[in-house]
């Protein structure tokens, strides 16, 4: 027997420690090396802890809900050993098997062997589940049958089912057909359940900022015929070149890269006594993730193409979907876009993300009547709000920084002429 220790790795300068979410892998399981164990919640991020070695988990030193510091140890794995024997759902198989197969003397006497194979395949639903995957699949009614399991003996993995939502290839559960007659159990009135690391951080560093910052939101709304004409005439060139979609997140982007140049009291930020003004745009783009909202940083955003944005963001998004974002990735932003129309959302007032001076919230796009050369036409519109600290920004930059904003959106040309 060989025991190797699991300890915390390091996840950051400023992490210190984190939580115990959910175990991934339970004692006595196999373990391959550099498969995740366990999931550790910080300040910023949750993130996959993976093992170092290959055997069986043999002990778990911690419990999901501790507080552990970064370099302790968590759990030991035995790299000799061999996994205990699981309860699989085959085993109505062997009985099948086992059981004598009457003479073919007539054709009712072989319809029950011939059924029987059905009955021996295990339904996807019995297959055994880490708390993490059977979490995913009760959020969404998924059918487990519905996913193609990659893991030991066909198991479903975290990343299998995440990939099957994302492609619309695992199927939900229908309700049963008598339902509406069945009474309905919708549980106790109340339930308490205690905060994540994660989102106690965050609803703490939300209330900073609005203690800290003398905050205020400024609107404007945009035109977006002229972007929606652009998506629609090369979306399928820019696909096929660049296999990725050509979203509106690039042109907000690139818009904000311009805006920022010229008014650059809005990417900047108050330390001590002192105004730092960033030469560059490093964009946070703010991402919904299963424990709560990220913001990933886009370096650089001002050298960046449509394509290099489009494509950063998309990873952004699988990392957050997927708990793989890492804390270096998610730090020094200097400016903030957040799209609530994905959610639906017409008009809001984003808060600031500290220590950061302003933040753009974008929203749905909604066909509105609006005078164009004294013509009453119908448009796409979307409502822009700019929430930013009156402290470090007056009023005129703050407007004139949603009017270039604008500007940019509604001639495109612009973008291309760095204008």
């Amino acid at each position: 027997m060989a025991i190797e220790d699991i300890v915390i790795p390091q996840m950051g300068e400023s992490v210190a420690e984190g939580t115990v979410g959910t175990w991934l892998k339970a004692v006595g399981e196999a373990v391959a090396q550099d498969e995740p164990i366990v999931e550790i919640e910080t300040d910023k991020v949750a993130m996959e802890v993976p093992s170092p070695f290959a055997g069986v988990l043999k002990e778990q030193l911690v419990a999901e809900g501790d507080t552990v510091e970064i370099g302790a140890l968590i759990a030991r794995v035995d790299t000799e050993g061999s996994a205990s024997a699981a309860p699989k759902a085959e085993t109505p198989a062997p009985e099948a098997e086992s059981a004598p197969s009457p003479a073919p003397q007539s054709k009712t006497a072989t319809e029950p062997a011939a059924s029987a194979p059905a009955q021996t395949e295990a339904p996807a639903s019995l297959m055994p589940m880490s708390p993490a995957v059977r979490r995913i699949v009760d959020d969404y009614n998924l059918d487990p049958s519905s996913v193609t399991g990659t893991g030991k003996d066909g198991r479903l993995t975290k990343a299998d089912v995440l990939a099957a939502i994302e492609s619309g290839k695992a199927r939900t559960l229908s309700a049963p057909a008598n339902a509406a007659a069945a009474p309905v159990d919708t549980g106790p009135r109340e339930e308490r359940v205690k905060m994540t690391r994660l989102r106690k951080t965050l609803a703490q560093r939300l209330k900073d900022a609005q203690n800290t910052a003398a905050m205020l939101t400024t609107y404007n709304e945009v035109d977006m015929t002229a972007v929606m004409q652009a998506r629609e005439k090369y979306k399928d060139l820019f696909a096929k070149k660049h296999s990725i979609k050509l979203g509106f997140m690039s042109f907000f982007t690139k818009a904000c890269c311009l805006a920022l140049r010229e008014v650059p009291a809005v990417n900047a930020m108050i330390d001590g006594e002192e105004i730092v003004y960033h030469n560059y745009a490093n964009i946070g783009v703010a991402v919904s993730a299963p424990n709560g909202l990220v913001v990933p940083v886009l370096r650089d955003a001002q050298d960046m193409s449509f394509a290099g944005t489009e494509l950063a963001i998309a990873n952004f998004g699988k990392k957050a979907r997927d708990g793989k974002l890492t804390i270096a990735e998610m730090q020094g932003g200097t400016f903030t876009i957040s799209n609530g129309g994905i959610f639906g959302s017409l008009m809001s007032s984003p808060i600031l993300n500290a220590p950061q001076s302003a933040i753009l919230g974008m929203h749905k796009i909604q066909d509105r009547p609006v005078a164009i050369n004294g013509q009453i036409e119908i448009r796409p519109m979307m409502y822009l709000a700019l929430s930013y600290d009156h402290r470090i920004i007056d009023g005129r930059e703050a407007v004139t920084f949603l009017v270039r904003v604008k500007e940019a959106l509604e001639d495109p040309t612009r973008l291309l002429l760095d204008m």
